[in-house]
């Protein structure tokens, strides 16, 4: 993906999060990853959002929904309100429930195009250490969180700033490996960790999609 188009993309994920009723709140937008870096060709675009929690579930218009589309969890991990004006929107998860993440990625990114979209409860920075400690447990490298990354977006604003120096390749970061490093890991820790996210990250194909609760 050409990075302007890369960049265009991030653009229309920031307008459509502040201007259309979303399936659960966003409270944050980041990007990471290759745009962050200024590379062109984006090999891929990797975007992360951070969802609120739907706090006060409508039992009356999941057990509605359930009934009329099959699907559980509307009005709890879901937006009822979103999910009766966008049903063709609505994704599920292996056991039938609403899937925030499936939703949003359904909402904002075409499945055709190169771009990967992590949804979680946390901030960003908070889960970039989240995600170092499991993959580290669990010897899973490639689910490491690549931790060079720009808000974009927090707390109902835009970050205009942060969008430019994107678009002019201000930003400077050092290499995954160097970051890794700097999180913690040694030297050869970091390296293999390194060469892992960006084996898993090339083996990816079109729009990618995870979900992740903190």
């Amino acid at each position: 993906m050409e990075r302007a188009s890369a960049l265009d993309r991030v653009e229309a994920v920031l307008d459509a999060v502040e201007s259309e009723s979303m399936p659960v709140p966003v409270r944050e937008v980041w990007v990471y990853g290759d745009v962050a870096l200024g590379l062109d060709p984006v090999e891929r675009l990797d975007i992360y959002l951070t969802k609120d929690l739907i706090l006060r579930g409508d039992a009356d218009a999941a057990a509605e929904f359930e009934a009329t589309h099959g699907v559980k969890g509307v009005g709890r991990s879901v937006s009822a309100e979103w999910a009766e004006a966008n049903p063709e929107l609505l994704r599920t998860n292996a056991s039938g429930h609403a899937a925030p993440e499936k939703c949003l990625a359904a909402q904002l990114v075409p499945d055709d195009e190169p771009i990967h979209l992590e949804v979680c409860n946390a901030s960003f920075e908070d889960n970039v250490q989240q995600r170092l400690k499991g993959a580290l447990a669990r010897d899973a490298y490639e689910q490491i969180l690549d931790p060079r990354g720009v808000c974009l977006y927090a707390e109902g604003q835009r970050s205009e700033s942060a969008l430019e120096k994107l678009r002019g390749g201000e930003l400077v970061f050092p290499t995954l490996e160097e970051s890794l490093s700097m999180l913690g890991l040694d030297e050869g820790t970091a390296g293999e960790a390194a060469d892992a996210v960006k084996d898993y990250r090339a083996s990816q194909t079109g729009r990618t999609v995870r979900g992740d609760v903190v």
